[in-house]
């Protein structure tokens, strides 16, 4: 599918901010994660330096825990508002009240400094509930002086929630440049594969590997891989559900999925895994848009998005009936496997595709920020 590149103007003026000429510096939350990495131009030649993440204190340097990120404590802005021109939220305010958010937009405002908020997230996949997150956007949403979102169906639901417009711009490249030009394994069979990770709130998973397990189990040199992490079967990890881990290990000794449980995989390790199948299954039952998509478009894996959220927007996939309120729909989910193992779609992003709408994308950052603190 193709993305609207549309780039209208702000759609709020800045409060007091200073015109900028040359180098913009982003207060940018988060700056060091691969989606905001990759709004940057490729060649450095765009003009904006985003502030690096600064550390929690206390936080010890090769933590992998997520950590409230620092620049959303309004200290923080009283603390360093002459070093940067602009805010940019991204993500990672889950633990924020909307209380604190409204002190951090009240602080912004005090220093004229242009708040943008993309909006990756209409319901957030991390919490069963969407009350909290929805509360937070009644405050971040009216508050941008810019919005930006991935695609069109997320930006017709803002306008339709709040009568806010956003720039719509498409979701950069996730695998690196060199990997994306490298030719995908040669590989008899057919794989179907679902990453359970730790079992984020919004995977409805068991009914998901029940219906692929089914629809496979006819299919000449056709298997259904189930990847965990460790800590689904640890007592003393936060994931820990050995109900679900249990039944996934009664399919595998019946010989109806191959179920695989390892640590975290490192990019390399997670792009292995990725090209190794021929159709990634998101079991999403709530959320709205995927890093994980994106890099197997990087791949050329295809994959089957469920109808919750605006996955199905961001690239070409294969669709299936699963949201919360409705369930899965098994017939759909079915034939999107059978449309894969008879069609094997490859869809995928060539380097020069992809290197040129990164450009596209990092510009219209630039106009945007340019004309709000211009």
């Amino acid at each position: 599918m193709t993305v609207n590149h549309h780039i209208p103007a702000a759609t709020r003026g800045p409060r007091g901010g200073t015109a900028v000429v040359g180098t913009i510096r982003v207060a940018s939350v988060p700056a060091g994660h691969v989606y905001v990495r990759h709004c940057a131009d490729p060649q450095g030649s765009d003009g904006v330096v985003r502030l690096k993440d600064p550390r929690p204190n206390g936080a010890p340097s090769t933590s992998a825990r997520w950590w409230p990120p620092v620049m959303l404590d309004p200290d923080w802005v009283h603390a360093h508002h002459t070093d940067f021109d602009l805010f940019h939220l991204h993500f990672g305010f889950d633990a924020q009240s909307p209380r604190q958010l409204r002190s951090l937009v009240r602080a912004l405002r005090k220093y004229g400094k242009p708040l943008v908020y993309t909006v990756h997230d209409l319901r957030n996949p991390h919490q069963p509930d969407p009350a909290p997150h929805d509360a937070a956007l009644d405050v971040l949403v009216p508050a941008a002086d810019h919005l930006v979102t991935l695609t069109p169906g997320a930006a017709a639901e803002i306008a339709r929630r709040w009568h806010r417009t956003a720039t719509v711009l498409p979701h950069p490249h996730v695998v690196e440049e060199s990997r994306l030009v490298r030719p995908r394994p040669a590989r008899d069979g057919f794989r179907v594969g679902v990453h359970a990770k730790s079992l984020r709130p919004n995977m409805d998973l068991l009914p998901v590997v029940r219906t692929l397990a089914e629809a496979v189990a006819g299919l000449p040199d056709a298997e259904v891989r189930v990847n965990v992490h460790h800590e689904v079967g640890d007592p003393d990890a936060h994931a820990y559900a050995p109900g679900t881990l249990a039944q996934l290990n009664a399919l595998a000794q019946a010989g109806r999925i191959r179920l695989l449980a390892h640590d975290y995989f490192d990019d390399d390790l997670l792009w292995d895994y990725l090209s190794s199948l021929d159709l990634s299954v998101l079991p999403y039952a709530f959320g709205t848009h995927s890093g994980w998509l994106e890099a197997c478009h990087d791949l050329g894996t295809a994959v089957a998005a469920p109808s919750c959220g605006y996955y199905a927007e961001q690239r070409p996939c294969l669709s299936y009936g699963h949201t919360q309120r409705g369930g899965l729909d098994e017939g759909s989910l079915r034939a999107a496997v059978l449309e894969a193992y008879r069609t094997r779609p490859r869809w995928r992003a060539t380097a020069p595709e992809r290197t040129a709408e990164r450009a596209s994308v990092a510009a219209a950052h630039r106009r945007i920020y340019a004309e709000l603190l211009g």
